[in-house]
């Protein structure tokens, strides 16, 4: 029997990391040139320590502005975000830090973290294009127990860069990661920041 959406969110939550517990992770396996998922080598080593100083960065410099904090009391609801990713992926290290500080605005909202890899009945349920891109965050609805919408793996500002050098290269050159964390740190995750905001109004 082929399980529900909101049946695989429910399974899931019992053993889903808060953001400080995926934090540590990301941390000791970085110390240990690790990574999560099956599949253990040097580039993911690698991407994984670079997650863990950038994440270090956004967690120190991301700040949310007046506005949107009071948006963000005045509009939550008790949710649960479920965000699926892993200690490798690039486009985390900008996003699940301005998750964390939206959700740290409001009790209303619990951030919890689950690895991809070890849920991929669920990530299935949530492809991009076909592909199972991370992060991957889930709108959980705490009251009525099922699932009001989802977001990522990046903002649309972000996803155009994408697309328009996919357009022009035909795949993503290597460079082109580079590319995208610079444009992360210029736009400061206010592209992230305003389309989670919107979020906040699903129901």
């Amino acid at each position: 029997m082929i399980k529900s959406i909101d049946e695989l969110v429910q399974e899931s939550l019992p053993k889903a990391m808060s953001y400080s517990q995926y934090r540590d992770l990301v941390a000791n396996l970085a110390k240990d040139s690790k990574s999560t998922g099956p599949s253990q080598t040097d580039d993911l080593a690698k991407y994984t320590k670079l997650n863990d100083r950038r994440m270090k960065r956004w967690d120190k410099l991301f700040k949310i502005n007046e506005t949107a904090t009071q948006t963000i009391r005045n509009t939550a609801k008790n949710h649960t975000w479920l965000v699926l990713t892993e200690s490798w992926c690039g486009d985390a290290s900008p996003a699940l830090p301005v998750m964390e500080k939206v959700t740290a605005v409001s009790t209303a909202i619990n951030l919890k973290v689950i690895l991809r890899d070890e849920n991929v009945l669920l990530m299935n349920r949530f492809l991009t294009n076909g592909g199972m891109s991370i992060p991957k965050l889930i709108v959980w609805d705490n009251t009525s127990q099922n699932v009001l919408g989802s977001w990522g793996p990046r903002s649309q500002n972000a996803a155009k860069l994408v697309e328009e050098h996919k357009g022009l290269h035909g795949t993503i050159l290597p460079g082109f990661k580079e590319e995208l964390q610079i444009w992360y740190n210029t736009d400061k995750g206010q592209s992230i920041l305003k389309e989670l905001v919107a979020l906040l109004a699903l129901k």
